[in-house]
């Protein structure tokens, strides 16, 4: 059976896909940046992220629950006056979505052999401007279900264990 295209069908396709691409983008919608006095957290291309290829059109409101989880852990870690802006680049969450279990929720299964992933950048930036350090990452633990967690029962727990080591690791230390 040989499918036809018309330049209607065409375009039909070409506006689901503009209006898909601008859901993204759009304030208030997941993946939307947020900004306090201390954090800028957005994200760059959400709908290319690895994630969204391997959720099988799952809900995405994570995309808001991980920037304001960013924000916060922020808001405790970073000095008045500094601001910590970050972009994330790509994100697996751990475990995955397997639709051929039949569920009327999204059921996400966790294995050892699908650890988070996180690949972000970012700028620590001083009150008069100076960036005070900067880089890009890719957080990774390939151990996180040995791992004790403060976020044990909470959505995006691993994904928080990551940026709680990242958050450690280089802005907890850019301070000293």
């Amino acid at each position: 059976m040989k499918m036809i295209t018309t330049p209607l069908r065409s375009a039909g396709y070409a506006l689901m896909l503009a209006v898909g691409s601008a859901a993204f983008a759009a304030p208030g919608a997941p993946g939307a940046p947020v900004s306090t006095d201390k954090a800028e957290v957005s994200f760059r291309n959400p709908a290319g992220f690895t994630e969204m290829g391997r959720s099988f059109g799952a809900r995405t409101d994570w995309l808001d629950e991980l920037s304001s989880y960013v924000a916060k852990r922020a808001a405790r870690t970073v000095p008045d006056g500094e601001r910590l802006l970050v972009t994330i680049t790509d994100v697996q969450r751990a475990g995955m979505i397997e639709p051929w279990r039949h569920s009327a929720t999204d059921l996400r299964v966790v294995r050892e052999t699908t650890p988070p992933r996180i690949d972000l950048s970012f700028q620590l930036v001083a009150a008069n401007g100076a960036v005070l350090k900067e880089g890009t990452r890719q957080l990774r633990d390939i151990a996180f279900m040995t791992r004790s967690s403060r976020h044990s029962g909470e959505l995006l727990s691993y994904e928080k264990n990551l940026i709680d080591d990242w958050m450690r690791k280089d802005v907890e230390r850019a301070r000293r």
